[in-house]
Parts: C-alpha cells; sequence; structure tokens
C-alpha cells in the first residue's frame, strides 16, 4: 500500500479523524515505531504485555498518518491523527478495504498443518514466471501478519499467495474474508494444534474453512492422499483438485530424488507432461511441488513456466536447507516442528547418500496437547527405524523420544540434554567430517542455537 488519502484511510479503518495533517501518506504501514519512516502510517497495536498507543506521539514527528486507540501525549500538528475503538480490527478493515483495492487480482489462500510454507514459496517461483506475484514473507500468517501482508501489495500486483495459519477454531474465517482467495490449497491436514482443537477432525473442520470461502468459479487443491481428502472435496463449491494421485489431472511419474533433490515427470492432464528438476530435497516436497504446479496450471501458466518455476525453487530460511560446511552436511530444519513435517525431516536426511552417517539433534514439537507423548514416541522410533547414528533430544519434552530410540534399536545412541548448549557439546564429541547433521524443532525450542554453536558461519 502506497499512497493514501486521509479520508480513505479514516473511511477504511472506521475510525474518526482527529486532525488532518498535510503530509503525503506515500510509504505503507507499520506497527512497529521503531520503523517509522517520512510518508508512513503508524497503527498503534496493543497487546497483554504492550501498548502502541505509547509510542504514537513519537511515532507522529516522522510518520504522515498514526491510527490509535486512546491518545497519549502531544502529536505533530502535520501528521494526520485517526482514532478508532480498537486498533487491530481497524487493521483488519484497512486490509480488507485495500484488497478491493487491488483489483483484479488472482489469489491463491494457502493453509495446511505442515508445508505451508515451502509449498508457498513453489507457488511464488511458478507464478512469477507469468505474473506480477507477492507472497506472504517470513511468517506473517497470523490475525495480525495476513493484513499486514494485504497491505504490502502494490496496485498493480497481479497475483498473491497469502499464507494463512491458525491453532484455535475459528482463527482462519476472518483471514479468508480478507484474503478473499479464488484457488485454495490445503497442504495437509495433521496433528499439529492438537493442543487447542483436540482431534484431526477438529483440524480438519478448521482448515476447510478455506475451502468453504471459495466462490463456485474457484479450485480447491489439495493432495489426494491426506485422510482428509474426501473431507476438503465435500466442504467446497469450487471444483475440488486432488494431486499426486494416480488417476489426479496433476501427478508425478518417475520420481528419482537425491541429496540436491528431486526429478519426476509432470503430467498436467490436457497441457503435457515435462520433466521437473526440483531442487529442494525430500519426497514430501514432490508433493508440495504438485500443490504449486496445479495453481500454476489453474492461472493458465503454461507447461514450460511450471517447469521453469519450480526449477528455481528455493525455500524460507530454516526449512529443510542443506549445507556443506567443513566438510559436513548440515540440514537446517528449525524454524518449526509437528510430527508429520519431523517423520519426512528424519526420513529425507536419511536418504541423503554421500555422507558416512547421519545424526539428528530434535527438540520438543508444540501445541500437541494430550498425544503429545505419543508423537513424541513415534518420532523415536521413526529415527530407529532409519538407522541413524545418534539422535540427541533436547528437553524433558523429548523423554519419550529418546526411551524409543534406546528401545527400539540398541545400535541407536539416544542422549537427553537439557539445553541447545549441551546439544552442541554432546554432539561434538560424536561427529566428524562426513557426516550429516539434522536440527529440527518447533520454534520455541530454538534448535538454531545448537547448530549455530556448532557451525557459527550459518548466524545470519
Amino acid at each position: 500500500m502506497k499512497r493514501i488519502l486521509p479520508e480513505d484511510l479514516t473511511r477504511a479503518t472506521g475510525g474518526t479523524m482527529t486532525c488532518c495533517g498535510n503530509r503525503a501518506i506515500t510509504n505503507g504501514l507499520t506497527t512497529d515505531s521503531r520503523a517509522v519512516t517520512p510518508g508512513c502510517i503508524f497503527l498503534a497495536l496493543c497487546g497483554e504485555r504492550f501498548d502502541g498507543n505509547n509510542y504514537a506521539a513519537e511515532a507522529s514527528q516522522t510518520a504522515a498518518a498514526v491510527v490509535i486507540s486512546r491518545r497519549v501525549g502531544q502529536y505533530a500538528p502535520d501528521c494526520t491523527v485517526i482514532e478508532v475503538e480498537d486498533t487491530l480490527e481497524a487493521l483488519q478493515n484497512l486490509a480488507s478495504w485495500w484488497r478491493t483495492e487491488l483489483e483484479p487480482l488472482h489469489v491463491v489462500g494457502l493453509t495446511g498443518s505442515s508445508g505451508k510454507t515451502s509449498t508457498k514459496d513453489m507457488c511464488l517461483t511458478v507464478l512469477s514466471r507469468k505474473y506480477n506475484t507477492i507472497a506472504t514473507k517470513g511468517n506473517l500468517n497470523n490475525h495480525i501478519g495476513t493484513p499486514l501482508s494485504i497491505l504490502a501489495a502494490e496496485k498493480g500486483t497481479e497475483a498473491a499467495i497469502w499464507e494463512m495459519g491458525m491453532n484455535h477454531a475459528g482463527e482462519l474465517a476472518p483471514l479468508c474474508r480478507m484474503t478473499r482467495p479464488h484457488i485454495g490449497i490445503i497442504t495437509t491436514i495433521g496433528s499439529a494444534h492438537m493442543e487447542y482443537l483436540g482431534s484431526r477432525e477438529a483440524i480438519a473442520e478448521e482448515k476447510c474453512t478455506v475451502a468453504r470461502a471459495l466462490p463456485a468459479d474457484g479450485y480447491m487443491i489439495y493432495p489426494a492422499t491426506d485422510d482428509f481428502a474426501d473431507t476438503i472435496a465435500a466442504s467446497t463449491q469450487a471444483t475440488p483438485l486432488p494431486v499426486g494421485g494416480c488417476n489426479s489431472a496433476v501427478r508425478a511419474l518417475n520420481v528419482r530424488s537425491t541429496a540436491a533433490g528431486s526429478s519426476y515427470d509432470l503430467c498436467i492432464d490436457g497441457l503435457g507432461t515435462t520433466r521437473i528438476e526440483l531442487p529442494i530435497p525430500g519426497a514430501h516436497m514432490v508433493s508440495n511441488s504438485l500443490l504449486a504446479a496445479a495453481a500454476g496450471w489453474k492461472l493458465g501458466c503454461s507447461l514450460e513456466q511450471i517447469a521453469e518455476g519450480l526449477s528455481m525453487a528455493s525455500l524460507t530460511r530454516g526449512r529443510l536447507a542443506c549445507k556443506e560446511v567443513d566438510g559436513y552436511t548440515v540440514v537446517d530444519d528449525t524454524y518449526n516442528a509437528n510430527p508429520e513435517s519431523m517423520k519426512a525431516a528424519l526420513d529425507t536426511v536419511a536418504s541423503l547418500r554421500g555422507p558416512k552417517r547421519h545424526f539428528a539433534v530434535l527438540g520438543k514439537m508444540g501445541e500437541l496437547g494430550q498425544g503429545g507423548i505419543a508423537a513424541h514416541e513415534e518420532i523415536g522410533l521413526c529415527a530407529a527405524a532409519l538407522n541413524y547414528a545418534a539422535v540427541i533430544v533436547v528437553g524433558d519434552e523429548c523423554a519419550e523420544t529418546l526411551a524409543l530410540c534406546k528401545g527400539a534399536a540398541d545400535r541407536i545412541p539416544a542422549v537427553l540434554v537439557n539445553t541447545p548448549a549441551e546439544a552442541a557439546t554432546a554432539l561434538k564429541q560424536m561427529i566428524q567430517p562426513g557426516d550429516a547433521i539434522l536440527f529440527k524443532g518447533s520454534r520455541s525450542a530454538g534448535m538454531e542455537r545448537t547448530m549455530y554453536e556448532l557451525f557459527p558461519t550459518l548466524k545470519p
């Protein structure tokens, strides 16, 4: 969002203009007072531990406009001041208005228990072959991040891929109302957020909010092999488009995987067949790439554009990134973890043929509720079955992983430590050049700290 009139800002936020300044609003919006720049809007979000209203007067010295829910201090007389009842609601209202201003716009709304960001990244490279395309940056996919992602778009944008996350029931509906997708993608329906939703059936019900939000002339894209594929199809008035099955309109044949990625024959009914060279390791990434290919197909991309886009795909930092460092193969999958993504990462690293041995440093998986113990046990069994040289688990929450590693196969040493620093010390005594090491855990586990301790050159 660039140029906007004070009157439009007032109307879109649903507020009252208490001061109409003379500074042109030309430089987007920020909710961080440290990031205020001339011409921008500062919107004062409030939370349990912070109140942006306390910083609005200072922000008004530089910003073109401030949106507040209460006055604190003196504001610059040439800064537009808009007062609202709830600044979060104002942010979302503003995003909904700006979404309308962006028309015509092709929107892909994307959710899932795992693989959202990877699929978004691949959709971006595919659609960028044909359109001026934007996508959600980082993890801006919640009730605050999604409106900020919408407001980051500029007029003239032709396609947008907006990732939508949730961990409680009812959270996806307002995001769908803001983004208004024509194409929906559900990557997986797994057990992430079980703590708050209670069952996979409840998770499926919430994820299918995206399916229900699509128009009749839209497309709902999802893996044909998902346990809830029939539920997804039955939830939408749009055309269901399952991918990856034997009879799917979009499918992969003759898949070959290496440490560098996968290659396969992409078959799209009515479009043809082409060889795909996907530079991202992991069999699950082939499935994610088919979701992106289907979105490209339905938005008019040619087979050549789809193949070129997938061949250029790269993942956001912390997502299954393989790096060669000092003779070691370091696999950074530290961004987050749930049972499905943890198993996929373990399987991917175990399949790497170059390294002599495979190690895993694993942190806890959060938001699993009563199923957490069983989920960590399954990860222990998985690591043992894949013949890892050793597994280091960090934190008491991972004790079940440790026990199952030891119990399932005596040849799998497993070590329980309390902190990422202790994990680095323990791992240093085990590894040698030529080994591969996976680092993975939920965001709160901070597994990147172990990785940076051992391999400081990877630190950003």
